[in-house]
């Protein structure tokens, strides 16, 4: 009801229900007008919580990367000291290849591990292997073609090089049938595919004996079974 001589004050805002506002949300006043942040995303107080300091950008060349490791990597280390690390990580590796190159089961490759991938290599290095002259015959009949370029000899090294390919592939499937019959003999519960296991013994029949890892551990000619 309206009193005489008195007027409403329209520019005064009606007061809100504080009951209304939930405790976590924040109420703003703008022009006399108190309001809340909308619904789905953060109030202003939890959104300046989760800022972060600035980031810092990615390096842009390895000398920068090398100084930022060198400033969050701690005190500097001496010469000395950087040589004798140095020195006690070559040692140690060199100590690791030397035990995996022996063959010890711990320090072996995932695919070089278990008794019948060594019963594999044992019955691959005991025998003498034509696949293993598949790398020196190719690189020998590359450098004669390179070295002579006469037509007719590189028609008559072509042939050549598809029958050499022709004969290590039969010597890497008799190889292969070889080492399955020996470890199905041995070992009959194994679960190595035959292709798999095949083929694990050709890739080590085709590479120079003095090169293969581990080194072998039986002579040629021993009777593996």
């Amino acid at each position: 009801m309206k009193l005489l001589g008195r007027k409403k004050d329209d520019s005064q805002p009606e007061e809100t229900d504080s009951a209304a506002v939930p405790a976590d949300q924040d109420v703003t006043v703008v022009d006399g007008v108190r309001t809340t942040a909308p619904k789905g995303k953060p109030t202003p107080k939890r959104d300046a919580s989760r800022r972060r300091g600035p980031v810092a950008p990615a390096p842009m060349t390895s000398a920068e990367a090398r100084k930022r490791r060198k400033e969050i990597g701690g005190p500097k280390l001496t010469k000395e000291e950087r040589r004798a690390d140095k020195a006690a990580r070559r040692s140690a590796m060199s100590e690791r290849r030397e035990k995996m190159m022996s063959g010890e089961e711990s320090y072996l490759l995932p695919r070089d591990k278990g008794p019948v991938r060594r019963l594999a290599r044992d019955v691959v290095d005991s025998r003498r292997n034509v696949l293993g002259l598949f790398m020196p015959a190719a690189l020998g009949l590359v450098f004669i073609m390179l070295a002579v370029p006469s037509v007719q000899l590189q028609r008559l090294l072509s042939p050549a090089m598809l029958v050499l390919v022709v004969i290590m592939v039969i010597d890497g499937v008799i190889v292969g049938r070889r080492v399955n019959k020996i470890v199905d003999e041995k070992y009959p519960d194994n679960v190595e595919g035959g292709w798999k296991l095949g083929f694990y013994a050709a890739s080590r029949a085709s590479q120079i004996r003095r090169m293969r890892a581990p080194r072998p551990l039986v002579n040629r000619g021993d009777k593996v079974t």
